[in-house]
């Protein structure tokens, strides 16, 4: 193991294969808390088609990068990179274990193999 980056464990597989309960019973076991990578989690009010863990399923273990957003918000690799980092290092100076689960793949990647990605946030300035 590298010793200049932090331990995660990274769970991913297609829709409905149980990504979510394996990271819930890992977290139970390996002292860990969970980050989102999945796209549309992000966005509050989008619980249906995104297969959203719901509170009662989380069972007290903390979950990250869900209901962060509103519908109508940007989000892209590049923020959920930032995002994730600052994650990882906060849960891990706890001494907890990070673990991300989730299906977009280029999301995951991106923090994995380290993509240098620009921040192309659009501002509403920008559109007119």
């Amino acid at each position: 193991m590298n010793k200049n980056k932090p331990f995660i464990v990274v769970i991913v597989g297609p829709t409905a294969s149980g990504k979510t309960e394996l990271s819930i019973e890992l977290a139970k076991r390996i002292n860990g808390e969970i980050i989102s990578g999945d796209s549309m989690q992000v966005y509050k009010h989008m619980n249906i088609g995104t297969a959203k863990v719901t509170p009662e399923e989380m069972d007290g273990i903390p979950h990250h990068l869900i209901d962060i957003l509103n519908p109508d918000d940007t989000f892209s690799a590049y923020e959920f990179k930032r995002l994730a980092e600052d994650l990882i290092t906060d849960i891990t100076n706890r001494g907890k274990v990070p673990i991300i689960a989730g299906g977009t793949g280029l999301y995951i990647q991106s923090l994995i193999y380290n993509y240098e990605l620009e921040d192309e946030t659009v501002t509403p300035a920008q559109l007119s």
